[in-house]
């Protein structure tokens, strides 16, 4: 009796399981192709901002799941930047602002990315607009990334008049 309950049990959370979507891994979109970014950063007049990382990078991931992660689910953000992530190592390519066919890695290189994690915020046309190398005091992360959002917002706003 006993083990035709747990074989029940079995049957009924396997089926429960095979019905529920599927947990991808959590993340920032990917860049495939700036052009689309720097439409909607046009569009919205917002900073691009991009989380250059690499597998196995235990900063990176913190800054991922503590700070950008948060930020990229906290409706106040939609409006004031875009968030992005480039995968430093990744075999995929990408197209940079001017639709030039590159790698991540090419592209970190252009842009003096020479440490992960590092954060760039880019305006529409591909200019660095600030960037924060590493991961730095925890504390006061959040708050560096809101200044580095607001000042690069102000840039470009200051641009267009």
């Amino acid at each position: 009796m006993k083990q035709t309950i747990t074989l029940a049990l079995l049957i009924l959370f396997g089926s429960v399981a095979s019905w529920m979507p599927t947990v991808q891994a959590a993340g920032l979109p990917d860049v495939q192709d700036f052009r689309v970014e720097a439409k909607e950063s046009r569009d919205k007049q917002a900073p691009i901002l991009v989380l250059f990382m690499s597998d196995g990078c235990p900063y990176c991931e913190q800054a991922l799941k503590e700070f950008l992660l948060p930020m990229q689910r906290d409706r106040e953000y939609d409006s004031k930047v875009i968030l992005r992530q480039i995968q430093i190592g990744s075999k995929n390519t990408l197209i940079d602002f001017n639709g030039k066919i590159t790698s991540p890695n090419v592209f970190a290189r252009a842009n003096k990315v020479w440490a992960v994690p590092t954060v760039v915020l880019f305006d529409s046309q591909g200019h660095v607009l600030t960037q924060i190398v590493g991961l730095l005091t925890l504390d006061y992360y959040l708050a560096y990334l809101d200044i580095a959002i607001n000042e690069s917002q102000a840039k470009i706003k200051a641009a267009t008049k």
